[in-house]
């Protein structure tokens, strides 16, 4: 990935104060309600983080315009993505989100409760996301959101494809680490295994990318036909 590292750096223009001021602005530019603020601060008291408003509006963009009725979350946090996925969701639709703590579930269950949301919009399955994806329904799903262990994102991406109807979308968050994915500086695994990522989904022939400058970075691509 060094190369592409190198190429990337080439094709940066210089970040001028002007165009972080635009990020910020965009960034914040969908309010936000009680619902969401609640989950924002069970998020902070427990030490996790979550998606920020410009990636929450990105998500909930691309799941009203996949019309999605069936997606799929790996890692549920205290529910600020899924608020945004369900209210991008078809009205019938359910989200199925998978997280190992329970503890954050509950969150994300009274959250969507204040959200509006009925009972059965949404699925929840504790445990660890590679234990059980293998467990659900081949191209059944329109997109799939994921926010789990950057070391083992490659794998989400083999269930993923799996998992994705054609024309459906595959989404994963954080993959600017902060800076770090284009920095030359030496990096942790978890960065060299985003860098992979980034790779397999420019090179694959299943995938149609784009990588969106909101968050900390989300790459999406649709599952070709």
């Amino acid at each position: 990935m060094q190369s592409a590292s190198r190429q990337l750096r080439g094709q940066e223009r210089v970040i001028t104060a002007n165009r972080q001021t635009s990020w910020a602005f965009a960034d914040a530019f969908v309010a936000e309600d009680d619902a969401l603020r609640w989950a924002r601060d069970r998020a902070r008291e427990s030490g996790l983080p979550s998606v920020s408003p410009g990636t929450g509006a990105a998500l909930r963009l691309l799941a009203a315009s996949t019309d999605a009725k069936a997606v799929a979350e790996i890692g549920t946090g205290t529910g600020v993505s899924g608020i945004y996925l369900l209210h991008g969701m078809r009205p019938d639709g359910v989200l199925t989100t998978v997280d190992p703590e329970p503890d954050r579930q509950q969150f994300a269950k009274e959250a969507f409760r204040a959200a509006g949301f009925a009972a059965n919009r949404a699925r929840f399955i504790p445990g660890r996301a590679l234990d059980v994806l293998p467990r659900l329904a081949d191209g059944g799903y329109d997109l799939v959101f994921c926010d789990g262990d950057r070391m083992e994102s490659l794998d989400y991406l083999a269930e993923s494809l799996r998992l994705l109807r054609p024309g459906g979308l595959v989404c994963f968050e954080g993959v600017f680490s902060d800076g770090r994915t284009v920095d030359s500086a030496a990096q942790p695994p978890e960065v060299l295994r985003v860098r992979e990522l980034l790779r397999a989904v420019r090179e694959s022939q299943e995938l149609l990318p784009s990588l969106l400058p909101v968050g900390d970075g989300l790459l999406c691509a649709v599952r070709r036909g």
